[in-house]
């Protein structure tokens, strides 16, 4: 028979605090499955649905938030940066991406509603190497990739202390930009540096399941060894093709669901003002991804 905390997930009642994630496609997304997870363990009267938003109706959205007095907003392809140009304020990493991935309403004396916009992602994904045991204070880092996940990975080792950070990318342009978020320390990368490096870090969506490139890797496994940490943002499959590959030349390899889950319990913690049990919350993820026969690639 389920349990009090069970029973009180399962049933909102006219007092129930709703939040939820805005996104296209947006079905199959984790994020209700690992926050009302979350609720339930806390024994807070929360619920999280998913809202199918379709691109250019970020705006739109940001408006029923505030009409319906919304507790969170967690926000996925392709609204972030519209969100980010349609909140109240911005954290500083949201606004140094321009990316926002986690809305805070704040209650003013007046009764309006503020909504910060701020992006979980660059300390999320140094919360889950923290909890892998990484270093990255003093690490040579090579990230793959320069779009929003990338972006927001480089900004946070520079900020975490790491030596070097280098971007490889086919488009030298984008590398360079994404880079620059890592200012002094930040730099174009190519294939060959990764010798030389200590952690790698694929922020691509290369062997994600599901997509034209589920099979592949993104880099010369040729180039990896023993000496190397490799890291893999995509989540689905847990062992990806490229952390088979790795593993394989004896690097040490951690999966990406850590990111997932912690940057979705830092969302937790500003929303609701408790500490996010992330056991619980990576529990229900790994539980999640068990039991679904098709891929997932949102938040």
């Amino acid at each position: 028979m389920p349990g009090p905390r069970a029973l009180l997930s399962a049933r909102p009642t006219g007092h129930t605090q709703v939040a939820g994630v805005i996104g296209s496609p947006i079905g199959h997304s984790l994020s209700p499955t690992i926050f009302n997870a979350a609720f339930a363990e806390c024994g807070l009267d929360w619920t999280y649905v998913a809202f199918p938003v379709p691109e250019g109706q970020a705006g739109a959205a940001l408006a029923g938030m505030r009409a319906f007095r919304l507790g969170g907003l967690s926000v996925t392809m392709p609204h972030k940066a519209a969100v980010a140009a349609g909140v109240d304020a911005l954290a500083p990493d949201a606004l140094a991406l321009g990316a926002v991935n986690c809305v805070v309403p704040h209650r003013l004396p007046t009764g309006e509603v503020q909504l910060l916009g701020e992006n979980t992602d660059g300390p999320g994904f140094l919360a889950a190497l923290a909890e892998d045991g990484v270093i990255v204070r003093g690490a040579r880092v090579a990230v793959l990739g320069a779009g929003g996940a990338a972006r927001a990975v480089v900004r946070a080792l520079a900020g975490a202390g790491a030596a070097d950070v280098l971007v490889l990318n086919r488009t030298a342009e984008r590398a360079a930009a994404a880079a620059a978020l890592a200012g002094p320390v930040g730099r174009v990368g190519l294939p060959v540096d990764v010798l030389s490096a200590d952690l790698v870090v694929n922020a691509t969506s290369v062997g994600m399941a599901g997509t034209p490139a589920g099979g592949q890797v993104p880099l010369d496994p040729g180039l990896l060894g023993p000496s190397h940490v490799v890291v893999d943002l995509v989540y689905e499959p847990a062992q990806t093709p490229f952390l088979q590959a790795a593993e394989a030349q004896g690097s040490w390899v951690v999966g990406g669901l850590g990111m997932l889950v912690h940057q979705a319990a830092l969302a937790f913690g500003r929303w609701t003002g408790v500490q996010a049990p992330v056991a619980t919350m990576r529990a229900a993820a790994e539980a999640g991804l068990a039991a679904r026969p098709s891929s997932d690639v949102n938040h």
